[in-house]
């Protein structure tokens, strides 16, 4: 690696083809990168490979085979795809595969495999993901400016409950890194290209969440809200097959903390009533049981979040179907099948209530 520094270095230095005002445009404050031709830095600081870096990626085999190996364990994994953490793995493994088609060799291609191999990985196992962005070797800051507008979206609080908000926050950090590491590599020309992109995901994500700030506003701003019903699908709330507390997901912990706020602003007298239901795979004993578990699950937890109002907590099994899907391929089968692992939520008044139990 040392050598393919110096060879960049050397071909910049005679070739004279950096470009200089895109390099000033860029707001790159890396010494290192500021630093063209035979002077350039090659210790670590400046992206110089170290054992950690050896320990961490040398093992990553950047071909077709891995990025598609990985792109089917993403596909399986629980969630809903377009939220911040399964886009930035799709992101990260769209990254890879750019720089791997450029014939990139100086170990972005393996950095960016790594990140949606980690946070794929953690998204099977339902473990916490951190939204920092790690510092890679082959990766220099550049914008400044757009970094401190990805930070402000993120720090929103409206964001971590608006999904539409987080697949372009989340594409647009992998597109300004993508666009570091150009300048990494003295392409100052391609990282400027790349920041278009940068600006269309982020106004994207600023958009939708200002959007689902003002529908939660002018929710929260009705005296008597009517009765509701809001559907969760289980992939989203638990792990596959899962049904204590134990297989909520981070994410579904995420929705049902938002729900439960909501829900303690609403009046005593109403009634909860949840219902969980299954996909027609497996005997309908199991699917009964496995429903009536989420349903009960699921306001065990509301109540731990100070949700006081009556409940109704019940399983239909494979009942109201919502998709039927016909897949040979069992793993295509179940992914079409989603729609139908859900649990419903319903929130009306006494009323309504009384109703309902008369009919």
């Amino acid at each position: 690696m040392k050598f393919q520094l110096t060879a960049l270095a050397c071909a910049l230095a005679l070739s004279g083809c950096a470009d200089h005002a895109a390099r000033e445009r860029l707001g790159i404050e890396d010494a290192s990168v500021l630093k063209t031709g035979l002077g350039a830095l090659q210790n670590e600081a400046a992206g110089a490979v170290n054992p950690q870096w050896v320990n961490t990626y040398a093992s990553i085999k950047g071909s077709r085979a891995t990025l598609d190996s990985l792109q089917a364990q993403l596909d399986q994994t629980p969630g809903e795809q377009a939220d911040y953490f399964h886009a930035k793995a799709q992101c990260w493994i769209n990254a890879a595969r750019q720089a791997r088609d450029a014939h990139d060799d100086w170990g972005f291609v393996e950095e960016a495999i790594g990140q949606a191999a980690y946070i794929t990985m953690n998204l099977a196992r339902g473990t916490s993901l951190s939204a920092v962005n790690p510092a890679l070797r082959t990766v220099s800051m550049v914008r400044p400016d757009l970094w401190k507008i990805i930070n402000t979206i993120k720090a929103d609080s409206a964001v971590v409950h608006c999904e539409p908000a987080q697949a372009p926050l989340a594409c647009a950090e992998v597109a300004l890194m993508q666009a570091g590491h150009d300048a990494w590599i003295r392409s100052f020309s391609n990282a400027e290209k790349r920041l278009p992109e940068v600006r269309e995901g982020l106004r994207k994500s600023a958009q939708a969440a200002l959007q689902c700030k003002e529908a939660q506003q002018s929710a929260s701003s009705q005296a008597t809200p009517t009765p509701q019903a809001i559907t969760l699908r289980a992939d989203s709330l638990f792990r596959f097959d899962g049904a204590d507390a134990a297989a909520i997901l981070p994410g579904g912990k995420h929705r049902l903390d938002a729900l439960a706020v909501d829900l303690k602003k609403q009046p005593a007298t109403h009634t909860l009533k949840i219902t969980g239901y299954t996909d027609r795979l497996g005997d309908d004993a199991y699917n009964l049981r496995l429903s009536s578990s989420r349903a009960r699950t699921v306001e065990r937890y509301l109540r731990t979040r100070g949700v006081t109002q009556p409940v109704i907590a019940q399983g239909q099994g494979s009942a109201n179907q919502q998709v039927n899907c016909r897949q040979a391929n069992r793993d295509e089968l179940i992914r079409c099948l989603a729609p139908n692992r859900r649990v419903v939520i319903e929130l009306a008044d006494e009323a309504s209530s009384d109703r309902s139990a008369d009919n």
